[in-house]
């Protein structure tokens, strides 16, 4: 959010520092609960903040009543939300939590919004480009990096370098700065 704080539809401010963490894939069973499907496979941000921001039908805090696991989803129902079709009516909204409200890591634990828009080096000190997304192939988090703007050989091509996908495993990641927002790897030009 550009502004330190967003008015929101109830005149309240919503933090700074929103960050989407799932969003809500449609109601579970009959009493009103919604199922959101969230950005990382812990779900640790959904599952132990207690107040969400929803952007459906406009930005909106509301108060988690009830939050687990079910599958890859996270069920919840929340306070004031009755019935299937209020819940249905959720379907698409992004989730939001203030990052202040994430739960603490471990040491070398990063959250993926935190490694999103980091440079990316390598051991020589070679650019290798900017983190635009994450994703899981299961076992590992891949890192999306888009490769820095090369000079191309034939001005008239309009090829444009393809992503790079590294896993983030300590056999490449070598150092993450998130003060200096930059990741070292052990991953050459040519990879």
């Amino acid at each position: 959010m550009a502004d330190s704080v967003a008015a929101v539809a109830s005149g309240a401010q919503a933090p700074d520092d929103l960050t989407q963490v799932g969003y809500v894939a449609g109601a579970y069973g009959i009493a009103g609960a919604i199922r959101v499907t969230p950005f990382s496979t812990d779900a640790d941000a959904l599952l132990n903040v207690k107040t969400w921001w929803l952007d459906k039908p406009s930005l909106r805090s509301v108060t988690v009543r009830t939050v687990k696991m079910h599958g890859g989803d996270v069920v919840a129902t929340l306070v004031g939300m009755a019935g299937r079709d209020a819940a249905e009516a959720l379907k698409g909204a992004a989730v939001h939590v203030s990052r202040a409200e994430f739960p603490a890591l471990e040491e070398d634990e990063y959250y993926w919004s935190d490694l999103i828009g980091m440079d990316v080096v390598n051991l020589e000190g070679e650019a290798l480009g900017k983190v635009i997304d994450m994703m899981s192939n299961g076992p590992q988090s891949i890192l999306r990096i888009l490769p820095v703007s090369e000079p191309v050989a034939d001005p008239e091509s309009s090829e444009k370098a393809p992503e790079r996908l590294v896993p983030f495993v300590d056999q490449f990641v070598k150092h993450v700065d998130v003060k200096s927002k930059k990741i070292t790897l052990d991953w050459g030009l040519d990879y």
